[in-house]
């Protein structure tokens, strides 16, 4: 009998195993059918393109000529690059583009400081300084093309007014054009910026500023202890994203000075984009491509490791 109740008992157990995994195989089924649109999105609207671009990077095509007319180069268009002088321009203009990251970041980090604990009224500045990142960026972009504009700007009669006779020609002239474009970059990515940091701000705890009053440091001191060093993750994560936007910047320059004057403004996407739509070669354009995102991904790199030096989480 006991050998009999054990035996029922296995068997028992046995079924209820497999009725578990092939409830699970079920869920697991489900689970890949479930993900499967968005998978089949990444992979035909991502993954494929990133491969092909890999591919055409190797390859000398005008898209115009069909699929005959791809002719195999290897890193031809690697070696090209290297004399270009316009890419190699496009590259100096965006590492000096980069230098509107730091300054927008710390606007918008003394901004956020400011209004959430002197200000009232928060909700109307938060709205009036985000307005330009979510307005239409060729709307903003005529609107400074007036503000610029060399003989009759807004900005030129006040300089002119104030006593300096030949102001700047700014979006006009080869010397002023990219510090034109890089402030207003400067401009629209304030607000985004500073929501991000008045949001950090609410997660620092309010005792660390009662304990300071109460020892009697200055306001600077508990901005320089307290909050700069607890706003260091989200500074992390702005600093990454702004990096990669300023690697992305195209829409300012298609609007205001399509990468003149004298290739003074012209960026890597936008010659990017000048190589493969306008010239019409897809396979450099590519090349292009691949080195733009080398660059994104060694700087990212760079400020992952970096972080564990100055970010506190």
């Amino acid at each position: 009998m006991e050998l009999q109740a054990t035996a029922a008992t296995k068997r028992t157990a046995i079924d209820a195993d497999k009725k578990r995994k092939k409830a699970g195989r079920g869920e697991e089924l489900w689970g890949w059918l479930f993900v499967s649109p968005m998978l089949l999105g990444v992979f035909v609207l991502v993954l494929l393109p990133i491969l092909a671009t890999l591919a055409l990077s190797m390859a000398d095509w005008n898209f115009v000529q069909g699929w005959n007319g791809i002719k195999w180069v290897g890193l031809g268009n690697f070696d090209k690059l290297l004399g270009d002088h316009i890419f190699l321009r496009s590259v100096r203009n965006n590492l000096f583009f980069l230098l509107s990251v730091p300054i927008y970041m710390l606007i918008s980090m003394v901004l956020a400081v400011v209004i959430d604990r002197h200000v009232y009224l928060k909700g109307f500045f938060k709205v009036a300084y985000f307005m330009p990142y979510i307005s239409n960026i060729v709307a903003v972009a005529v609107v400074w093309q007036v503000l610029f504009h060399p003989s009759y700007g807004p900005i030129n009669e006040l300089l002119r007014g104030i006593g300096i006779d030949n102001p700047p020609k700014w979006l006009a002239d080869p010397h002023y054009a990219l510090a034109s474009i890089m402030m207003i970059s400067v401009w629209i990515s304030i607000g985004f910026n500073m929501i991000i940091y008045m949001a950090g701000l609410q997660s620092i705890p309010r005792d660390l500023y009662e304990a300071a009053d109460i020892d009697g440091a200055t306001g600077w001191t508990k901005f320089r202890r307290i909050t700069f060093p607890l706003l260091s993750p989200t500074s992390f994560f702005l600093l990454v994203t702004d990096v990669i936007s300023t690697f992305k910047v195209f829409d300012i320059i298609a609007v205001t000075t399509q990468g003149g004057p004298i290739g003074s403004t012209s960026m890597m996407v936008w010659y990017l984009y000048d190589t493969a739509f306008v010239n019409l070669k897809v396979g450099y354009a590519s090349c292009i491509a691949v080195v733009l995102f080398l660059f994104v991904l060694v700087i990212t790199l760079v400020q992952w490791i970096a972080q564990k030096k100055w970010v506190n989480y």
